[in-house]
């Protein structure tokens, strides 16, 4: 049994990627998240109720000793961290809380870590939007150009790493991986909320007209790239996970409204466009191709088809829930 720790494990991306692990087998598993382990309803590995994984509350933030014990216990030879405050509208409301968690604790993580020889590879997932606007496919070595706080922190927090890279040999391995999307995401992000929205007879809020582009690829080909990243990726590099084109935003929303057998035109409403929006969020991900074979197999058709399921199936449930972001400092 390989031994995993995943940091994040409440996170839509950090819950599929156990679910896999737990699906492929051969993995034996601890998930860490600040708050309590949520409901199956966003957590589709609780569904498998394994003996090989088990869940541990703590926060990068306040709990750094606690961790430090669970490590030297545990020991694990890979650790993935999906951890951070990831939203990029609110981040302009309390920068401070996105840099104190993107930024400052990751160091003080990777502090931790840099002694623990234990540790074969440290997996971390970052985000394109360090890049800025990403018009044209946008490889690995393009510098960053933030353009929001959670932008800026975020790159803040690779910088630093990689300067524990550099001086003590941190094998640290990065993943920047563009809009994913799936069945069991967080209700505000738009593909799920454009179908709970339908349902409820509401109207769906187009920033800009819905005109920025995205890149959006389903969860389990972000999770499967991941896997390949931590068992194959070399130290040192950063590799991009998206599909083969981007879409932009209307075109999603449409394609979700022919699904559910709605007019897109009476379905929607045109909003003023959010601050810092980049225009375009493309990068190249040829690099994970071709060195680690990875590729997309779930077409953006099949994904929305998919999602739209489980909020049609789960509807009852997802009524009792909120569907705007809430922020925990």
């Amino acid at each position: 049994m390989k031994k995993v720790l995943v940091i994040g494990s409440n996170a839509f991306s950090g819950s599929d990627f156990i679910d896999l692990l737990l699906e492929k087998g051969g993995y034996e598993v601890i998930g860490i998240s600040r708050s309590a382990e949520k409901s199956p309803l966003f957590l589709p590995y609780r569904a498998k109720n394994s003996s090989r994984f088990t869940f541990e509350q703590m926060d990068l933030n306040r709990d750094i000793s606690k961790l430090d014990h669970l490590l030297e216990t545990f020991q694990p030879e890979y650790i993935v961290n999906f951890a951070a405050q990831s939203e990029v509208g609110p981040s302009w409301e309390n920068p401070e809380h996105w840099f104190q968690t993107n930024a400052v604790a990751l160091t003080n993580l990777a502090n931790l870590l840099k002694d623990k020889t234990f540790l074969k590879k440290y997996i971390h997932i970052s985000s394109p939007e360090v890049y800025g606007s990403c018009e044209g496919f946008i490889k690995e070595d393009t510098p960053v150009n933030p353009s929001t706080p959670y932008a800026a922190s975020k790159a803040a927090g690779d910088l630093s790493l990689f300067t524990f890279y550099k001086n003590f040999a941190f094998p640290l391995v990065m993943i920047r991986a563009t809009n994913v999307y799936g069945a069991h995401q967080q209700l505000f992000k738009i593909i799920p909320r454009t179908a709970i929205y339908i349902q409820n007879n509401k109207k769906i809020q187009l920033h800009g007209g819905g005109a920025a582009v995205k890149s959006y690829i389903h969860i389990r080909d972000v999770s499967n790239g991941e896997l390949l990243a931590m068992e194959k990726g070399k130290a040192g590099e950063i590799y991009h996970i998206s599909p083969d084109q981007g879409v932009a935003v209307k075109d999603v929303v449409q394609t979700i409204c022919g699904n559910m057998g709605v007019s897109f035109e009476e379905s929607v409403e045109i909003a003023p466009e959010r601050l810092g929006q980049d225009k375009a969020y493309t990068i190249d991900s040829s690099k994970i191709r071709i060195e680690l074979g990875w590729k997309p197999e779930i077409s953006l058709e099949e994904g929305i088809n998919q999602t739209v399921n489980w909020v049609n199936s789960h509807f009852d449930a997802i009524k009792e829930q909120p569907l705007q972001y809430i922020h925990k400092a």
